[in-house]
């Protein structure tokens, strides 16, 4: 039976998900068999497993610290929001329908915990330690009696429990003392140490506010981790992107429109990682300016993201910016928006029957009931985009998306999907305009691929009168140096005997 560990926090966004991120990449190094777990998520940004399953991208960047392949057990409820306390609810990586905050607090949640609990069970008995993760707080007395992600886990295996507070946006005393007072007296006792995160300055003048909160609440600081700036690990929550300053100017700009339901953001990391491009998410009532390439990203809601285009004057932006030789993408949602039309029969997304959408290519786009899960390998002969005449054999990405697009004139395909799930398929994806300037695709992680990302930049920096770079940064060598950096900072603050004394090993 696996040792275990628990991250819970004093609220959202205090760094559980990255700490329990690192403490994987720990376990690991230091000879454990360890696996993460999430019993549910709350995230737009999700990743598609092997055998075509969907769950939370934290999830899987905690596998990848822990040199797993990510599976759907280790997070077998994922909530993904389409609307006003509404979520498309996806159990065991598969979506089940949309559900109202009430009706899924009060009515659905309990009876996913039979699953959670199965979940758990068969990774406790596979791994010789689990690292598992909290959702928001603990003490929101108003959901606890629905809970199955908090002291609801922790109690199903007695695991010890690490309070995890914020210190950077302030309260972090007064956050941590309320929960522990909030939490029920058996609850209470499985929290075994307090983690101070994010922290800037000098520990010195932190030091009499750690003896009073030790004093206070009878529970050891296990230590207080620094602010760490660009981690480099992939995040879920698009909260995340208020946080990310938009990179130095830099040779190409890349502009990506950050829609309110905007979804699988990550699939910009890479391109923000190249040392001559400048990623610019353009928020609500900033101009899209004249970059180089103009990217619309993924949406959980394509019919809301394209109302808001066209109420914030983004529409006419665009296509002015394609009128005058602006090269767009369209990613999955995107890809949609730059159809002639999208059609709901169903009401999948909204009570629209259809919409129009920007006129940039020449296709149609029907959503149903059943999404389409799947990671894929790809390949493309004599690419057009940006005129660019290149072919790649073995591209990787997956699909996640809930339309079929059809073509209503003959169009270039941008890629062919040759195997979806391991399994060999013969399937056109994409399309791309006779101009070479406008491309759309489903495939998400699309930009991950070394070579190909490297072509477009360099397709980009030719186009300005630029010399095409020798060099690009590798996705998989980065993350994993990152995962290292960032065990070794965590391992650096936390006392490490203790927390060993607390897992029990």
């Amino acid at each position: 039976m696996a040792k275990s560990i628990m991250l819970q926090g004093t609220s959202s966004h205090v760094g559980k998900s990255i700490l329990t991120t690192a403490l994987c990449r720990i376990l690991y190094q230091d000879g454990y068999k360890v696996v993460p777990f999430k019993a549910q998520n709350m995230a737009l940004n999700s990743y598609v497993t092997k055998t075509g399953e969907e769950m939370g991208r934290a999830q899987v960047a905690q596998a990848e610290a822990a040199c797993l392949e990510p599976m759907v057990e280790m997070n077998p409820v994922l909530l993904k929001p389409t609307g006003n306390s509404c979520s498309q609810v996806v159990l065991m990586g598969k979506p089940i329908g949309n559900m109202s905050a009430k009706e899924y607090h009060q009515g659905y949640s309990l009876k996913a915990l039979s699953t959670v609990k199965e979940c758990l069970n068969k990774l406790m008995a596979s791994f010789d330690a689990i690292v598992i993760e909290g959702a928001g707080s603990p003490a929101e007395v108003n959901l606890k009696a629905n809970d199955i992600v908090n002291m609801r886990v922790a109690k199903m295996i007695s695991a010890p429990v690490l309070l995890v507070a914020d210190i950077d946006r302030g309260g972090a005393l007064a956050s941590v003392v309320g929960t522990l007072e909030l939490l029920d007296p058996d609850e209470r006792d499985l929290v075994k140490g307090i983690i101070i995160n994010k922290f800037r300055g000098d520990i010195a003048l932190l030091k009499p506010a750690l003896d009073f909160l030790e004093q206070k609440t009878g529970k050891p600081i296990l230590g207080v981790i620094p602010h760490i700036e660009d981690i480099g690990i992939d995040d879920e929550d698009s909260v995340s992107l208020d946080d990310k300053a938009n990179n130095p100017q830099r040779d190409i700009e890349i502009a990506v429109i950050r829609t309110p339901k905007i979804s699988n953001f990550t699939d910009f990391d890479a391109l923000a990682n190249e040392k001559d491009v400048t990623v610019r998410f353009i928020r609500k009532g900033e101009s899209i300016g004249k970059p180089d390439l103009v990217i619309l990203p993924g949406s959980k809601n394509t019919t809301e993201d394209l109302i808001y285009l066209r109420e914030n004057g983004y529409d006419q932006e665009l296509l002015s910016l394609a009128e005058r030789g602006t090269p767009i993408v369209g990613i999955c949602g995107g890809y949609q928006m730059l159809g002639k039309e999208i059609r709901d029969p169903y009401h999948t997304e909204s009570d629209l029957d259809r919409i129009d959408g920007l006129g940039l290519l020449d296709i149609i786009t029907t959503f149903a009931a059943q999404k389409t899960t799947h990671q894929v390998l790809a390949k493309c002969y004599h690419h057009k985009f940006l005129n660019l005449d290149i072919s790649e054999a073995n591209l990787n990405g997956y699909e996640i998306h809930m339309g079929k697009t059809d073509f209503i004139a003959p169009v270039t395909h941008a890629f062919a999907i040759t195997a979806r799930s391991g399994e060999p398929v013969s399937v056109n994806d994409g399309a791309i305009r006779n101009d070479g300037l406008v491309m759309g695709t489903y495939i998400h992680g699309i930009f991950d691929n070394n070579n190909y990302r490297r072509a477009i930049i360099d397709a980009l920096r030719i186009r300005k009168g630029l010399n095409p770079l020798i060099s690009f940064n590798d996705v998989q060598a980065r993350k994993e140096k990152s995962y290292d950096n960032l065990a070794a900072t965590v391992r650096n603050h936390l006392n490490m005997k203790l927390l060993y004394q607390i897992i029990g090993g």
